[in-house]
């Protein structure tokens, strides 16, 4: 379960899968934690509503590239930063918005995120939970 605090509503939980690696919206949680871009959990705290429905948004859109390529990492294996931000950057131009600049030491410092995060995660039990804290940006 993924917390948002300081949102109109009292608390959004995100519930999420136990599965090979951490789950796609605690990778939103290290992306977004690590660098000031506004993705799907900084519009959640900014009171939107969570869903596929979601109004695109190119910023946003940038991120969930960037989220996308950490999640393809942990499943297949990491690389060099370097290769990290060129797929991104890819993966930004294929579906036709502009990539936001990420440096090595950003990179860096989202994986060592993932990595406590699926630390955390694998410890618990199915069916518990984690609750982390993101604030409004």
């Amino acid at each position: 379960m993924l917390r948002i605090e300081g949102t109109c509503v009292p608390v959004e939980d995100i519930l999420c899968p136990k599965q090979g690696v951490i789950a796609h919206d605690m990778i939103h949680y290290a992306v977004e934690k690590n660098i000031a871009r506004r993705g799907f959990l900084s519009r959640v705290a900014a009171d939107e509503v969570p869903g596929y429905a979601m109004a695109h948004e190119g910023e946003a859109e940038a991120v969930e590239r960037l989220v996308e390529c950490i999640q393809a990492e942990l499943w297949s294996g990491r690389g060099a930063a370097a290769e990290l931000i060129a797929l991104y950057r890819l993966s930004c131009a294929a579906r036709g918005h502009a990539a936001f600049d990420v440096s090595e030491v950003e990179v860096a410092a989202i994986r060592r995120e993932v990595d406590d995060l699926a630390i955390r995660w694998a410890a618990l039990p199915i069916g518990g939970s984690m609750v982390l804290a993101f604030a409004a940006r």
